[in-house]
């Protein structure tokens, strides 16, 4: 049986709100792990890495805190690296997402060794393929795809040493409805294939997931990438850049089945593990924690038909209280 391996990356570094560096603890007191072993699988808890303080300044040359946000790209491309090489299947547990930075750099780095082919897919709100020349706000979190496809900083776009990391068309974007003007025209120019929210309310996430799932197959190492602001503000309210518009509750389980049952056909074609995750958190934690813990077992095979474990939302709610009030003090 395959090990899950839970990385959590505690940090902030890249977004303009603080709250998402205590995601992984509100994952864990969501007992996330017992989640996913409920469902028949082995999980490991790597523990937290390490990484600078956010120091919360502004943006210098169009980035704000890049030498930290490297830093800690690099700390998450090595324990995703050392994950996949144990033949385990990472998944970290963010922090914010210039994160995906690091982690998806190192499953690329896998793929090309082990030559299998690589599919990206990017659950957001936001194309996250801004430049420091057309960022409104300097925050990395903007940024993470254009640094993989090679648009972005020398230290970010070469961290894995290969240049591009990856290549627009590995990518599909699901659940788009802000990018900003300047970001717009770039992907546009580099192909970036976008399931937007126009085209899901036209066809349905049902099709729009078969069409980005497309061509997946045990050849396919499949990197799922959620960021909670991908879901609708109405079930997602404590993020930090809401937006309106977004999969709805059954839209985002549906999702997250579909993603689970093609990685699990291909695992189980093959022995080997062909999918890694991340989950980006919230800047409110107790917002984020339960229904994300849902949404992973999804992910994980769990159905309408078959029992899970319910989030103790209480139990994250005394957790969040008790860390505010230590850092207060």
């Amino acid at each position: 049986m395959q090990t899950l391996s839970l990385i959590g990356a505690p940090t902030d570094i890249g977004a303009g709100h603080r709250g998402a560096s205590m995601g992984p603890e509100a994952l864990r007191v969501a007992r996330l792990a017992e989640a996913l072993r409920a469902r028949g699988l082995a999980v490991e808890d790597r523990g937290n890495l390490a990484g600078p303080f956010n120091p919360w300044l502004p943006p210098q040359a169009g980035y704000r805190h890049l030498d930290a946000v490297v830093r800690w790209n690099q700390a998450v491309m090595q324990a995703v690296s050392a994950e996949l090489a144990l033949g385990n299947l990472p998944i970290l547990l963010g922090g914010d997402h210039c994160l995906a930075i690091g982690s998806i750099t190192a499953v690329a780095q896998h793929c090309r060794n082990a030559s299998k082919k690589l599919r990206v897919l990017w659950l957001d709100a936001h194309a996250d393929f801004n430049t420091s020349e057309l960022t409104p706000s300097g925050n990395v979190h903007g940024m993470p795809v254009a640094c993989l496809c090679g648009f972005g900083p020398q230290s970010l776009t070469e961290l894995g040493g290969t240049v591009p990391a990856i290549t627009p068309e590995m990518v599909r974007q699901i659940g788009i409805r802000s990018v900003d003007e300047g970001e717009r025209r770039l992907v546009h120019d580099v192909g970036l294939d976008i399931y937007d929210m126009r085209y899901i309310d036209e066809v349905g996430i049902k099709k729009a997931m078969e069409e980005a799932l497309d061509g997946v197959d045990t050849d396919t190492h499949l990197h799922v990438s959620f960021d909670v602001d991908f879901l609708d503000p109405t079930i997602a309210p404590g993020v930090g850049t809401t937006v309106r518009g977004g999969p709805n509750y059954r839209e985002a389980q549906l999702v997250m089945e579909i993603g689970g049952l093609r990685g699990t056909h291909a695992q189980l074609l093959t022995g080997a593990g062909y999918r890694t995750a991340q989950a980006i958190a919230a800047a409110d934690p107790v917002a984020f924690s339960a229904d994300i813990l849902k949404f992973a077992s999804s992910d994980a095979g769990k159905r309408i038909l078959r029992e899970g474990n319910t989030p103790d939302v209480e139990r994250i709610k005394a957790w969040v209280e008790g860390a505010r009030l230590a850092k207060a003090a």
